[in-house]
């Protein structure tokens, strides 16, 4: 008869008492029903880089509904291309000799104003109705001034005679009532420097000094005396002595 093991039990199977094995002899515990799962790694790197992929898509997917919806709904432009887009068109210059001038000289240069004033009238460039100093002669940039923008392409025109100064449009001038009002500066390089320098020394810029034939004196061109050449004084006709500058007297 065979020996039963303490603790073992003599299992019962289909109502038979079959001799104890192996498999009775398994260890009991107080779990039940546990299962061990093995934990799988975690890389972040991925979760990252799937989530950057997933908000680039949507990105990309947002700018195209966005640019399809604004191109379906673009509101109508008020005004027509033509009135917004189109270049200003430049009037061209035309010089006018029925138009009337005013001449003002705010350079350091003196006779300016009366050098061009002459010019002006000779080639029929324009009418003088004024010329003279400007209020202040520290005046930096030439121009002439017009009043009326029908008055542009005269204006563009008398510039151009001028050396090609700039042209402006103002009210500042409306005083002078001339049509075109030319103001010198000291950046002038036009007509009329050298005929200034010439009226300041009093010679003229073409000619030699006039000479009276019976004396050989030479002749003033502002008043027409004649010049004594022992003392540099103007010759009073009257007397025929010269005249004393400071004086007023006589010279003997």
């Amino acid at each position: 008869m065979a020996q039963k093991t303490e603790g073992a039990r003599t299992p019962v199977r289909s109502g038979l008492h079959l001799p104890e094995d192996r498999f009775d002899r398994v260890t009991r515990s107080g779990r039940v029903g546990a299962h061990r799962i093995t934990a799988r790694p975690r890389h972040v790197w991925q979760y990252l880089v799937g989530a950057l992929l997933g908000f680039a898509l949507l990105t990309t997917i947002g700018i195209l509904a966005v640019q399809s919806i604004g191109s379906a709904g673009k509101l109508p432009i008020v005004g027509s291309p033509e009135a917004t887009s189109a270049p200003a068109t430049k009037v061209p210059a035309e010089l006018d000799p029925t138009a009337t001038v005013a001449v003002l000289n705010g350079s350091p240069t003196n006779n300016l104003a009366a050098a061009l004033d002459t010019i002006i009238t000779q080639e029929q460039w324009g009418q003088i109705l004024f010329s003279g100093s400007a209020a202040t002669s520290d005046v930096q940039i030439s121009a002439v001034f017009y009043m009326d923008p029908a008055d542009e392409a005269a204006a563009a025109g008398l510039a151009a005679k001028l050396g090609g100064i700039s042209t402006y449009v103002t009210q500042d001038y409306a005083s002078y009532q001339a049509r075109l009002v030319v103001l010198l500066g000291a950046d002038y390089a036009g007509p009329g420097i050298a005929e200034a320098e010439a009226l300041t020394s009093g010679t003229t810029a073409t000619e030699e000094p006039a000479t009276d034939p019976e004396t050989g004196y030479t002749i003033d061109p502002a008043t027409g005396q004649l010049i004594d050449p022992a003392t540099g004084f103007l010759i009073d006709p009257a007397s025929g002595l010269p005249i004393d500058p400071a004086t007023g007297l006589p010279v003997q």
